[in-house]
């Protein structure tokens, strides 16, 4: 993946594209980033996953500009998260979450709200990435009351 983003850099570069560039440069940064603090060379998975976070962190920016009324800040932050979504692992849509949430209760034998924790603890491996967490709460709380 690393070799795939320095393409895209140059290919945008080449292209003139200043928000791609700077957009794959951020993400190439958080890769680097974590990959010094934490000692160890990231594998694909993991860069996927890096790659979820800043599309995560765009996302919650783009609530507060919108109350803000920064609607030139949220077009922006939408273009990034359009070319940050190339780099992210395939999604599970509502009903594979559903699915998943409700194997996991069967799995855990969870009956209440109270047995959300071991739910969650359950799908967070299966979900990582692959799912807005958020969503996955929303819908565990939903069978779970």
């Amino acid at each position: 993946m690393k070799e795939m983003l320095m393409n895209e850099l140059k290919e945008a570069m080449r292209n003139k594209e200043e928000l791609r560039k700077n957009t794959i440069t951020l993400l190439r940064a958080a890769i680097l980033q974590i990959e010094k603090d934490d000692k160890k060379v990231l594998n694909d998975v993991e860069m996927k996953i890096v790659a979820s976070k800043e599309v995560k962190k765009r996302r919650e920016a783009i609530i507060e500009f919108e109350k803000a009324d920064r609607l030139d800040l949220v077009e922006d932050l939408n273009k990034e998260i359009e070319v940050l979504s190339k780099y992210l692992p395939e999604q599970l849509d509502e009903q594979q979450v559903r699915e998943m949430v409700k194997e996991s209760i069967r799995l855990t034998g969870a009956a209440t709200a109270r047995d959300m924790g071991k739910v969650m603890q359950d799908l967070k491996a299966k979900t990582s990435g692959k799912a807005d967490g958020k969503l996955v709460s929303d819908i565990v709380k939903e069978l779970l009351m």
